[in-house]
């Protein structure tokens, strides 16, 4: 089953997706769960309810807008230089971390699937990075390793894009280049998780054009996500439809020889076989 939320007829809702068109839950389950963040709250009975109501066809998929899978989403944490060459790549002698780098990005941030993602007047220093994110299933605080895969509903895919010079504006954080408004993407769709199976490994990759720019796996995480949870809920509680950017691989436009910068007119995807392909194309801010 592929979850997603979208625009149709000038309404908000959300629905199961397939090569066939869109059921629309929000119309068909929408009194017991008004929105996809409802369901995923309620659990395995909100699940039960989505496929109880089969495959019928609603809307084409051509007569859908995809937006973030979440709306309302409350927290949305990011995973910096997670894959083990993501250190070498800055090459400014620091040392591998201790700890998980995070920072926080707004849900403005963020267009849905086939959306334009905004190159920002400011910068032309726009980059791509493709990455597997986690959405939380329930509540929960300092959550011990083994319980952990309890927490995950599902995962879906994101391009954290960033202002490669805005990063650098701080000296502790990155903040300000991780936040232009319409600069990244999540989505299509969220896969509920005893479908994906998250904690195995996944196959991610990022193309530009066409052009294999990221290849990796999640194996080699330097924080695995039963990590990044136990970790996180440390001093953070997770609540349902929060999500975990889990990290990018290397391969980022800035990194390249010369660097390979967004520009209009490219599209950008990012993909695991298990989850489907997320894609985008590059505008200027108007």
């Amino acid at each position: 089953m592929r979850l997603a939320s979208f625009r149709a007829n000038e309404h908000l809702s959300y629905g199961a997706v397939s090569d066939r068109g869109v059921t629309d839950l929000g119309q068909r389950i929408g009194a017991t769960y008004p929105t996809l963040k409802d369901l995923i709250a309620a659990g395995a009975p909100g699940l039960a309810a989505a496929r109880a109501v089969g495959d019928a066809v609603d809307l084409r998929l051509g007569e859908i807008e995809y937006v973030p899978p979440v709306p309302g989403t409350e927290k949305i944490i990011c995973v910096g230089i997670n894959y083990p060459e993501r250190a070498d790549e800055y090459k400014d002698g620091r040392e591998k971390p201790k700890y998980p780098n995070l920072f926080v990005r707004f849900p403005g941030s963020f267009v849905g699937h086939d959306m334009p993602i905004v190159r920002p007047k400011h910068s032309d220093k726009f980059d791509y990075e493709g990455e597997i994110v986690i959405v939380i299933g329930k509540t929960g605080r300092d959550v011990a390793r083994e319980d952990t895969a309890g927490m995950v509903f599902g995962l879906t895919l994101g391009n954290e894009g960033s202002l490669r010079d805005w990063i650098r504006h701080g000296t502790l954080n990155v903040t300000q280049g991780k936040n232009f408004d319409r600069s990244g993407s999540i989505g299509p769709w969220i896969v509920p998780a005893d479908e994906v199976a998250p904690f195995q490994p996944l196959h991610l990759t990022t193309r530009v054009n066409g052009e294999l720019r990221q290849d990796d796996t999640t194996d080699r995480l330097t924080w695995d996500f039963a990590e990044l949870i136990r970790y996180i809920t440390m001093f953070a509680t997770l609540n349902p439809g929060d999500m975990i950017f889990t990290g990018t691989p290397v391969g980022a436009g800035g990194h390249q020889k010369p660097p390979k910068w967004l520009v209009p007119g490219d599209v950008v995807e990012v993909s695991v076989p298990q989850i489907g392909t997320l894609r985008n194309a590059v505008v200027d801010e108007a």
